[in-house]
């Protein structure tokens, strides 16, 4: 792959994909909803690539410290600052002007999520608490972008549940990055200065059970305004399923072992368990499948009505 389409980090695009949670789990399946939902994921990905180039530039001196972030093109020499800087104004002007073309909503997600993350580069990844939100946002203002595109209301349940379990990957990551620091005795990163071990637990534990709860709630159906049928209650176990999952991947114990098996799946790098742990994947396949079987079967009226009592 070419040096300068590998600085766009393109196995970070599957994030993008979190703009087709909208329509789904509300079971619209109208092509023309589809079609602007996939030109916000083309979006979402120009303006993510051009954050990871703007990112790289500035800690390109830190990078080239770092055991694994040494090899990004840009650390390495392989593609000059100014030619990243270049290709990063290019990328968002392009995703400015496709996203406004679809909807000046999706155009004004696209904005902020820009703005947030080039204040994460700048300076708010040095300050504690707040770095963990930037992240989790970003994951948030996809799911929002698939709503604006799609032009339909969602439920609130489910976009506090998308933010939440971007929080505690954003925990999951800041833990794994703590204990590479401490085992090379040099701290990487200026934030992590900030966080000790026993405090990230903690917010993980808060954060994996209220996002839980807001699933729950949401899996609770139209009562409480949530998902369209009660029946996506049998989804919820596979939810708990994952989230035990990869709190035992990013245990400290289980993770040393794992780590001298495949030194490149690391909670450091949460993509690379999403995309290459079998639990996982099966976990979320299970979880996918349970969702669409019961939204079709709703839709379909093969389903007797649950009611709620409150």
């Amino acid at each position: 792959m070419p040096p300068l389409l590998r600085a766009c980090r393109p196995r970070q695009w599957p994030k993008n994909s979190l703009v087709f949670a909208a329509p789904l789990f509300a079971f619209r399946f109208e092509p023309s909803i589809w079609l602007r939902a996939g030109a916000a994921l083309v979006a979402f990905c120009l303006i993510s690539s051009a954050i990871y180039l703007l990112n790289d530039c500035l800690d390109v001196a830190a990078d080239r410290a770092h055991p694994s972030k040494r090899y990004r093109p840009i650390a390495a020499g392989l593609v000059s600052v100014p030619a990243a800087l270049t290709a990063a104004i290019l990328l968002a002007m392009a995703s400015l002007i496709l996203a406004s073309s679809i909807s000046p909503a999706l155009a004004g997600v696209v904005l902020l999520y820009g703005f947030i993350q080039v204040g994460y580069c700048l300076q708010l990844k040095r300050m504690p608490l707040l770095d963990l939100f930037c992240i989790a946002s970003g994951f948030l203002l996809r799911a929002i972008g698939g709503v604006v595109a799609g032009g339909f209301g969602f439920s609130p349940w489910f976009l506090l549940t998308v933010g939440l379990l971007a929080l505690f990957l954003a925990i999951e990551k800041r833990k794994a990055e703590l204990r590479v620091a401490q085992d090379l005795g040099v701290i990487t990163r200026k934030v992590l200065e900030r966080y000790s071990l026993p405090l990230l637990l903690r917010l993980e534990s808060l954060v994996a059970t209220s996002a839980f709860m807001s699933y729950s709630l949401w899996a609770a159906g139209p009562a409480l305004n949530g998902a369209s049928t009660t029946w996506m209650l049998l989804s919820v176990p596979f939810a708990l399923v994952g989230i035990f999952r990869y709190q035992l991947l990013s245990d400290p114990e289980e993770a040393e072992r794992r780590r001298l098996l495949t030194p490149e799946r690391t909670s450091e790098k949460p993509e690379e368990i999403l995309l290459g742990d079998r639990g996982i994947q099966f976990t979320l396949l299970a979880w996918l499948v349970s969702v669409v079987v019961v939204g079709f079967s709703h839709r379909a009226d093969l389903l007797p009505e649950v009611g709620v009592q409150l």
